[in-house]
């Protein structure tokens, strides 16, 4: 496995994180995203979105379950999920990802022991506030509730020869 911690700061440092994570992304990708409500998962996949350049404002698709962002720069779809209101595995497979899975860059938050089995290979991301922090697990990270520590796991065979870390430089201030 293939781990990096980033601290970001902000709302616009997530999204620069965004942003850099969409440059090692391609079409067939899954990345799941984990954290507490308001930790900033949507956040970040406004960023992924600015980097793959798609359609539409990226918001959380908590009430529709699943949103599509076509490509406007010949890339991948950006295929958004929100599995907080699922129960079930059968309730994700209902949702046919697996048909959309090889053509688009998939992101799931709230996905964490559900949208595993969507690929063996896939960018764990998880995000948490450093012990000491201010602020309720409600605050959003668009109000500066402080900053998060962001855990990006690469999982699988098609991770391996990647250097995550020197990917992320930018954000990692290298």
């Amino acid at each position: 496995m293939n781990d990096v911690v980033v601290q970001v700061a902000d709302a616009e440092a997530a999204r620069a994180l965004g942003r850099a994570l969409a440059g090692v992304l391609c079409a067939g990708d899954l990345v799941v995203l984990t954290g507490p409500l308001g930790a900033g998962k949507t956040t970040l996949t406004q960023g992924l979105g600015e980097g793959l350049g798609v359609r539409g404002q990226v918001a959380s698709p908590t009430f529709i379950i699943a949103r599509v962002h076509p490509s406007l720069v010949g890339g991948p779809a950006l295929v958004h999920v929100d599995a907080y209101r699922l129960g079930s595995l059968e309730e994700l497979d209902a949702l046919d990802l697996d048909e959309s899975l090889e053509d688009s860059v998939t992101v799931v938050e709230w996905g964490e022991g559900l949208a595993e089995v969507l690929s063996e290979d896939r960018l764990e991301v998880t995000i948490a506030r450093p012990h000491g922090a201010q602020g309720g697990d409600v605050d959003p990270l668009e109000a500066d509730a402080g900053p998060r520590d962001v855990t990006v796991r690469a999982v699988g065979a098609r991770w391996a020869g990647l250097d995550l870390a020197s990917a992320l430089a930018p954000v990692l201030g290298g």
